[in-house]
């Protein structure tokens, strides 16, 4: 199988960054095949692709390639590191050391994790602002080509990896408190609690619980701050369980609290953002 490489960036759909890295990667493997994860997380969000990431990537093959690059502090001291995965799935990510990693390594085994800093194998000269380009596109189809992990630069401890605060809901006695996360293309808000969150608050019993979202004081626009909340009664089992323009909770394909409008766009409807906070506990609370 040819190698297969990843592309994860906040450069926006059609951006000419994207190509400019595409370009280097065939130039230096021509055999890859490259494939965008996503290039619409929002401009330096790290928390987004982390999530983004660590959802996706498991579904790829063993041995495949993944490229990150949402990156605040280009240019900066912070690292760029190389982190290949424990079999079977040996996954090979490059990306800046800035949290991206949080979600693998809740989750993933770590083989070895290298600092990359080999200039044999970058461009040059290097951009002081595009490093995805000059540094991790070439580094990603070094290791296409065979290079190994320990050629790119010295061992990390793999404990010295940024990782991000955790986001995880609070869950006390018929009540789990957590938040929206991101929204999907189709408008559909994602939140931070799994279904084994609601079962672990003893609301396994979805028709008996109440889900309201609440926006945050910066998204209130009107004076009444009931009239900005949301309550759904029920959690439904898939979006056709609801009327067209219905609003309805459900649990999507990563198993998280997901608040949608069947047949529309939360996003665009609801008005929420991410960060607006979602709550689910029992009915007539």
């Amino acid at each position: 199988m040819p190698p297969i490489l990843t592309l994860t960036t906040d450069f926006g759909v059609g951006s000419p960054y994207v190509a400019e890295m595409k370009g280097v990667m065939l130039s230096r493997a021509p055999g890859a095949t490259i494939v965008d994860i996503t290039h619409a997380a929002p401009p330096q969000d790290i928390r987004y692709a982390c999530d983004v990431l660590a959802s996706v990537t498991p579904r790829f093959p063993a041995e495949s390639i993944h490229v990150a690059v949402v990156d605040p502090g280009v240019g900066t001291s912070r690292r760029i590191v190389c982190v290949r995965l424990a079999p079977p799935s040996r996954h090979a990510f490059v990306l800046p050391d800035n949290g991206l990693l949080t979600g693998i390594l809740a989750s993933q085994h770590v083989a070895e994790a290298v600092e990359v800093t080999e200039p044999r194998y970058w461009l040059s000269p290097v951009s002081a602002t595009f490093h995805g380009r000059d540094i991790m596109a070439p580094v990603a189809a070094a290791l296409a080509g065979g290079v190994e992990p320990e050629e790119l630069g010295p061992a990390v401890d793999t404990a010295s990896l940024v990782r991000l605060p955790p986001d995880l809901p609070t869950i006390s006695p018929s009540e789990i408190r957590g938040r929206v996360t991101r929204a999907d293309s189709f408008g559909n808000l994602i939140t931070n609690i799994t279904r084994a969150d609601v079962r672990e608050a003893g609301l396994a019993d979805r028709k008996t619980v109440v889900v309201v979202a609440i926006w945050p004081e910066s998204d209130r626009i009107q004076s009444n701050e009931s009239e900005r909340n949301l309550e759904i009664r029920r959690i439904v089992a898939t979006y056709a369980d609801a009327a067209p323009g219905e609003t309805v909770a459900l649990f999507g394909s990563q198993d998280r609290l997901e608040i949608a409008v069947s047949g529309g766009s939360a996003l665009r409807e609801l008005g929420a953002t991410p960060g607006s906070v979602v709550i689910v506990r029992t009915a007539g609370r």
